[in-house]
C-alpha cells in the first residue's frame, strides 16, 4: 500500500473481538445484530463466517483513480467472483502448516481459534485453486511484496 499510491484498501468489519495490541482501525468492530443489518441491506460486497465469527467487506467507494484492494478470505473471494469475474484474485499463504501456526500465535490469536484456522486450511487452499487464484507463498515478505506488485502492473496492463 505505501509503494503504490493508487491501490485503495477497503475497511473490513468483523463481529470478533480485537486482539490484544491491534490497533482499532484494522476493522470497523461491530455487533452481530449491527453486522447482520448492514448485511440485510445489502451493504456488503461479501461477508462470510469464519471460526465463529462474522467478516464482511462494504461495497467499495474509492478515490478516483484507484484500485481497490481487499483483504478478504477464500469465501468472500468466491462471493467477490460472481459479482466481478475480472477481480485479480491472489491467494497469500504461510509456507508450512507450522510457520502459519507460529503467526497465529504471534498476532495473539486463542488455542481454540487456531485450531480452527489450521483446521480450515486444507479446504481453503482447495478453494483458491479453484477459484483460479494466483498463489504466493510468503515466505519472505519482501519477495511476496515484489510478486504480488507484479501481478497488479500485468492486471493493470490489460
Amino acid at each position: 500500500m505505501a509503494e503504490d499510491p493508487r491501490l485503495w484498501l477497503s475497511r473490513s468489519w468483523t463481529t470478533r473481538a480485537r486482539r490484544p495490541g491491534e490497533p482499532q482501525t484494522a476493522y470497523v468492530f461491530a455487533g452481530e445484530a449491527e453486522f447482520r443489518a448492514k448485511a440485510a441491506e445489502g451493504g456488503f460486497v461479501e461477508w462470510a463466517e469464519i471460526a465463529g465469527n462474522l467478516y464482511g467487506t462494504p461495497q467499495p467507494d474509492p478515490p478516483a483513480g484507484c484500485d481497490v484492494l481487499l483483504e478478504i478470505d477464500v469465501q468472500g473471494a468466491a462471493q467477490v467472483r460472481q459479482s466481478r469475474p475480472e477481480a485479480l484474485c491472489v491467494f497469500v499463504e504461510a509456507p508450512s502448516a507450522r510457520e502459519q501456526e507460529s503467526r497465529l500465535r504471534l498476532r495473539g490469536d486463542s488455542e481454540c481459534h487456531i485450531a480452527e484456522r489450521l483446521a480450515l486450511a486444507d479446504s481453503e487452499r482447495a478453494l483458491a485453486y479453484e477459484l483460479d487464484a494466483i498463489r504466493v507463498v510468503n515466505d519472505s515478505l519482501e519477495e511476496s511484496v515484489a510478486a504480488i506488485k507484479t501481478l497488479i502492473q500485468e492486471a493493470r496492463q490489460r
